[in-house]
């Protein structure tokens, strides 16, 4: 597993500059008006700095580009960067600015002079996120991730400040190495153990395996691991850092730790992505962790059902009807759509055991969401406006781009079989709203509920602001916010 780049705060020292290794960074407005630092730094360099800034390319530089001056005369430093960022930016200009200045450092020690920037804490967590490197494969010793140090004219303010900030960023660095992991490692049983070790953040753990979902009835997440080796499990994690009477918050996981489709097989081509498709449930662990980190108060239940689906003498076959737990059953259409099947037995489970305040699943669930939205934003689909709404809300303050989908009868008719309660799958046509229909199917009436399509944004082939290509981490920073937001 990787490890968080290493941050820490000291004081407002200008001296440190010149003496400082690996790389310097500064601060200055698009106006070119220089603090302290970039003067210090304009000094050293013999005027280099506002050079610079009187430069046609700092003119055409943007709110969070980042300039580098490679070996800077005067400084011990190999580069001198020069990040454009005004003196009281929005939380996403500080972020995405320090996540450039993280692509720019490539691994090496930093010294951030920000004395008393506004954001520091969003700036820092940009250049954190950013940072990440998933090498746990690699044999070749690996350089490092180097380290981040920030001059700040009240550095324990701002460690105080950035300290939940960092608790998120561990979340999502789980997230991610979950979400990398090949599905030779990251089997049934090893996801599990590594939900089981979270219990030293004080976490509550259960893991519920193969017998005890027998027994619960839970037959249609049995069905998808059925043709598999590798024990399907259900996994528990409960955070009370609430009142003890509060009902708690749900999130429901799909955590498929490979999908060959099943009986129906997927093409070869690209079957090596489908290790990413425990992506929801990957969410839900890293959410987890953040909460606990951060000490989250608020009550949380997260629950992730674990299962491999393949082909085998043993799998379900395409025209097979399974009972799910809530009583209803299903056609089998397509053992490719097997997401659906997972979730929604777990979500029954939740509603029944935990009668939950609201709840929210994730899971890589359609190829369509992808056609409809690409890789920029989850489909979002909802019962209910207002808790849907404050979920958008906490999306747009973390940048983490979430577009609301429809839902309705005439999708919902889609799903009818002649032979069962419903068919898994409602043909082409609007592919990721009937899924979204065949899950509401198993939501309670008075249960608040988001569906969350995240196909197009747990893992990408290209980097995006925050992350290298491979998992990004979607959903763990907006359902931290949104948990803040409504629930703390």
């Amino acid at each position: 597993m990787s490890s968080l780049i290493p941050v820490r705060f000291q004081d407002f020292d200008l001296d440190a500059m010149a003496q400082a290794e690996g790389r310097v960074a500064i601060i200055i407005p698009s106006d070119g008006k220089m603090n302290p630092a970039a003067r210090r730094a304009n000094r050293l360099t013999k005027g280099a700095v506002a050079r610079l800034v009187e430069s046609e390319k700092f003119e055409k530089s943007k709110t969070g580009d980042v300039i580098s001056m490679a070996w800077p005369a005067g400084m011990a430093a190999e580069a001198l960067d020069v990040v454009v960022l005004p003196r009281r930016p929005e939380a996403d200009e500080a972020r995405k600015a320090g996540a450039a200045l993280a692509k720019s450092a490539g691994g090496k020690d930093m010294l951030v002079m920000v004395g008393n920037q506004a954001q520091t804490e969003n700036l820092a967590l940009g250049m954190v996120l950013r940072s990440y490197d998933f090498n746990a494969h690699k044999t070749k010793d690996s350089e490092g991730s180097g380290s981040i140090t920030i001059g700040h004219s009240k550095p324990k303010e701002a460690e105080a400040e950035f300290a939940p900030l960092y608790a998120i960023a561990d979340g999502v660095r789980m997230t991610r190495d979950l979400t990398n992991e090949p599905a030779n490692v990251l089997t049934t049983t090893e996801f599990a153990d590594r939900l089981v070790e979270m219990q030293e953040l004080g976490l509550e753990v259960e893991v519920l395996e193969e017998d005890k979902l027998a027994e619960l009835g839970m037959r249609t997440l049995l069905s998808v691991g059925q043709g598999s080796a590798s024990p399907s499990k259900v996994v528990v994690m409960h955070w009370n850092g609430g009142d003890k009477d509060d009902a708690p918050l749900a999130l429901v996981g799909k955590g498929v730790v490979f999908d060959t489709g099943g009986i129906s097989l997927k093409p070869a081509g690209g079957m090596e992505d489908m290790t990413m498709d425990m992506g929801g449930a990957g969410v839900v662990a890293g959410t987890m962790r953040a909460l606990a980190k951060r000490k989250a108060k608020a009550n949380v239940v997260g629950l992730v059902g674990l299962v491999e689906n393949m082909p085998s003498g043993n799998a379900t076959r395409p025209g097979d009807v399974v009972k799910s737990m809530k009583g209803d059953t299903v056609e089998i259409i397509n053992t490719d759509a097997e997401g659906r099947l997972v979730l929604c037995d777990v979500m029954w489970y939740a509603q029944e055991r935990f009668k939950p305040v609201g709840m929210i699943d994730l899971a890589t669930l359609t190829g369509a969401i992808i056609i409809g939205l690409g890789h920029e934003n989850a489909g979002v689909f909802s019962n209910n406006d207002t808790f849907c709404d404050a979920f958008l809300k906490s999306a747009r303050a973390e940048d983490e781009g979430a577009w609301r989908m429809p839902l309705g009868d005439a999708y919902d008719k889609l799903l009818k079989s002649r032979i069962a309660d419903m068919k898994n799958v409602g043909g082409r046509p609007a592919g990721s709203i009937t899924a979204a229909q065949f899950l509401q199917r198993f939501v309670k009436a008075d249960t608040p509920w988001i569906h969350l399509d995240i196909a197009g944004v747990a893992s990408v082939s290209s980097e995006t602001s925050y992350a290298p290509k491979g998992a990004t981490g979607w959903g763990v920073r907006a359902l931290s916010r949104f948990v803040q937001d409504n629930f703390e």
